[in-house]
């Protein structure tokens, strides 16, 4: 562990309270909905719980270890957006530059308008996306496996999310090829605009994003264990990901996986297509594509909530790290919504959410709280006011239960002081 681990009494916790969780994350286990988790919770520099339940394959039944390597999927994005404004610090951008003054192909984008009867026409985007309306997904991107636009039916048949084998240049030149979904700044919406910003990163650096993240975050950070790809020695420490079935050629869509997910569904399932294992040069990518462990992203919240250094080693300045996660989205795009409910309380800040009222979150945190998770079910958040961290992570696709509330919900509940 990175972090020494106290007492949580030495941090101001009830350990009677923090007890509790392993309980809590056993139910889970035991209804058969998830395999395996893996929770952290850390107050003031030290881990106060570290406990897996479960375990890493249900046929093997070895018991998950705490050294387990997860695919992190969304969790990627927000090291990318570390990366991003490491070159940012350099003074290679600034965030109202129009993202066509680095990627020339994103300066001729239209926008798909829907017509009352199908006829669907082209338009031209009424203002240039900027890397701001990237960072903060309003550029009028979106994701295949949305349903809300005929955009996502054009990205499925693109193969734009299932195709590894494509460099990050070539996914986003096809990309660009594509009309927008919604007009830049007009909706907030989620969408592959951080695969765009990871390219983008690799045209301001000259470098390949793999080589660029190894350089300003993972080896800074002595992040040991995370990676596009998993080294063969290490490969016994994948945990089997479970729950999405095999949806065929017609993709994975919101709707079908609830209709997957109401007639029951718990599959031990291969996602190497996708978010493949070995090491393939071309593979890398922006919002998903990162293999980790606990104590590593452990290591990279733990940099945030110091201000942007962690053993010496600076990787962003603090008035960085302050505008990163504040919100940068106006009233008038709050709530935000990745799936319903909205993100009540919530606002956007440089790539995650940010808590703006906690009444209206309708779960215990503070105001400047931030964080996000990954559609495998993998979550983090970091409070600078309580300093807290808190980690879960399990291999549960497109898992509709919400233990990272709990865990959320039980450790402010631990706060004796």
């Amino acid at each position: 562990m990175s972090l020494d681990r106290v007492d949580p009494e030495e941090v101001g916790m009830s350990s009677k309270q923090l007890a509790g969780i392993r309980q809590v994350m056993e139910s889970y286990v035991d209804c058969g909905k998830i395999t395996g988790l893996s929770t952290l919770l850390a107050r003031k520099g030290k881990v106060v719980h570290f406990e897996q339940v479960g375990v890493m394959d249900r046929e093997s039944a070895v018991p998950l270890g705490d050294d387990a390597i997860f695919r992190i999927y969304s969790m990627t994005k927000s090291i990318t957006c570390t990366a991003l404004m490491t070159l940012y610090e350099k003074g290679r951008f600034q965030l109202d530059d129009p993202v066509s003054k680095y990627l020339p192909a994103f300066g001729r984008m239209k926008v798909l308008e829907p017509g009352m009867e199908g006829d669907n026409t082209q338009v031209n985007a009424a203002i240039p996306i900027t890397i701001l309306h990237l960072l903060t997904h309003t550029a009028g991107l979106t994701y295949d496996f949305l349903e809300d636009s005929p955009v996502c039916g054009m990205y499925r048949e693109a193969g734009l999310f299932n195709r590894a084998d494509r460099s990050l240049e070539q996914l986003v030149g096809e990309l660009a090829r594509l009309p927008l979904a919604f007009q830049p700044g007009f909706v907030w919406h989620y969408s592959m605009a951080i695969d765009v910003l990871a390219h983008l990163v690799e045209v301001l650096s000259n470098k390949p994003f793999r080589e660029v993240l190894e350089d300003t975050v993972f080896k800074p950070l002595e992040m040991a264990d995370t990676n596009f790809f998993v080294p063969e020695d290490k490969k016994s420490r994948i945990v089997t990901m479970y729950g999405l079935p095999d949806l065929g050629e017609q993709g994975m869509t919101l709707s079908r996986l609830l209709e997957a997910w109401e007639s029951g569904f718990n599959e031990k399932i291969d996602v190497s297509a996708t978010y493949p294992d070995s090491n393939q040069d071309s593979f890398a990518r922006g919002g998903h594509g990162l293999f980790s462990t606990i104590d590593d992203y452990l290591k990279y919240c733990q940099m945030l909530l110091n201000g942007g250094t962690l053993n010496g080693n600076r990787i962003l300045g603090r008035k960085t790290i302050d505008l990163m996660f504040m919100n940068h989205l106006p009233l008038s795009l709050l709530p935000f919504k990745v799936a319903d409910p909205p993100d009540y309380g919530y606002g956007f800040g440089l790539g995650s959410r940010v808590l703006l009222n906690v009444a209206e979150s309708k779960k215990p945190g503070s105001v400047g709280e931030y964080g996000w998770a990954g559609v495998a079910k993998t979550y983090f958040w970091v409070d600078p006011k309580e300093e807290i961290i808190g980690i879960l992570m399990a291999q549960s696709m497109m898992q509709f239960e919400t233990p990272e509330r709990e865990l959320q919900v039980m450790a402010y509940a631990a706060i004796n002081e």
